[in-house]
């Protein structure tokens, strides 16, 4: 992205309203951002049930996130030819429909749901593992990127999920659930390495610790769903009392 067009963006300073600290996909607009060197604000960071509310789905009527308006015109982080497009929407689409609803469905049958599912459990987990083998094929060779010699979009989107592949899978302490595929694992060594990644997670770490959650985007001290839907509920009374008393 030129210079100007940067300070153009810059001076109207684009705002990052919907912004769950605890998601995996809001992430990766905030990684674009920090690659593009593009200036950005946070507003409070607010949690998953506001997306299903206005003004959010009057942007996103499908109440997910993220809900992106402009796009990135100058080519740094994508390529130009038809075939790199298709290639470039080859992997983005495969992150889309293979890695993030496996690694979802996985993370909450191995740690949120309220009972322990062995066969739910491996019908997710084989997913996961199938994902990392794709991508361990694909990579293979002399590759670097997912496409042609440069870090794109289509890269970065992995790197939320894969970056809490020990939470989605429950690798035991100290173990690294990439060490069975050497290719994926160096390609995401070099993503975590670079500046922007390093960034992204730092405004993501301060919201995390302002809203009081976990990892696993839990509330602290909160250890399961049936324990936060309960944390909930008095939250709802709480507010349900102050408004009464009012």
């Amino acid at each position: 992205m030129s210079a100007t067009n940067k300070e153009s963006i810059s001076a109207n300073c684009i705002s990052l309203g919907a912004l769950p600290a605890a998601g995996r996909n809001p992430w990766k607009v905030v990684l674009i951002l920090e690659e593009l060197g593009v200036s950005y604000k946070t507003a409070e960071s607010f949690k998953f049930d506001y997306v299903k509310d206005k003004p959010y789905i009057d942007i996103c009527p499908n109440g997910r996130v993220p809900a992106i308006e402009t796009y990135e015109s100058e080519k740094e982080i994508t390529h130009e030819s038809l075939n790199e497009r298709y290639l470039l929407n080859q992997s983005l689409h495969f992150q889309m429909s293979g890695q993030g609803p496996y690694y979802g469905q996985s993370g909450w049958f191995n740690v949120l749901h309220p009972e322990r599912l062995p066969s739910v459990i491996e019908r997710y987990n084989g997913p996961v593992r199938r994902v990392l083998s794709v991508l361990e094929t694909f990579l293979g060779g002399e590759k670097t990127w997912l496409v042609r010699d440069k870090c794109t979009f289509a890269d970065l989107s992995f790197m939320p999920w894969n970056t809490r592949l020990d939470f989605v899978l429950m690798t035991k302490p100290g173990e690294d659930p990439l060490a069975p595929y050497p290719n994926v694992q160096a390609w995401h060594k070099r993503m975590v390495e670079r500046p922007a990644w390093k960034r992204a997670m730092a405004v993501r770490d301060k919201l995390m610790n302002d809203q009081g959650l976990m990892p696993n985007g839990m509330p602290k001290g909160i250890n399961n769903i049936k324990e936060y839907e309960e944390y909930r509920e008095k939250l709802a009374a709480k507010a349900q009392e102050a408004k009464q008393a009012v």
